[in-house]
């Protein structure tokens, strides 16, 4: 396993646990259709939110968010479609972001919510 892998899968446990600590559940990790993959889905109430995580070690290249372009975000919403139809969720839908940088001094965890609009 790669350094980078290891580094996506420590973001996303992180994210998961920042998420359900802010009252969300874990419904789905990885999701995958066609060529969309969708990091988390989670819920609160009556929303369901599609969760792009994105980690990185430094800041020097770039915060993680700005890693997040209109091509990944029309693949999850995508994605989320076929989502939404298989499990037939009629509740509110949105697309967020959760980007963790991974300090020395512990890691940065910033939640963007609505993020693609």
């Amino acid at each position: 396993m790669t350094d980078k892998i290891k580094r996506g899968f420590e973001g996303e446990g992180l994210a998961i646990a920042f998420l359900e600590n802010k009252g969300y559940r874990l419904r789905a990790k990885n999701y995958r259709h066609k060529r969309s993959e969708i990091d988390l889905i989670m819920e609160r109430g009556s929303w369901l939110v599609f969760v792009e995580v994105k980690t990185r070690s430094s800041v020097t290249f770039g915060y993680p968010e700005d890693f997040v372009d209109d091509k990944k975000a029309n693949k999850i919403m995508e994605g989320a479609e076929n989502y939404i139809i298989e499990n037939n969720w009629e509740g509110n839908v949105r697309y967020d972001v959760v980007a963790v940088t991974l300090r020395k001094d512990g890691p940065e965890i910033v939640h963007f919510e609505d993020a693609f609009y």
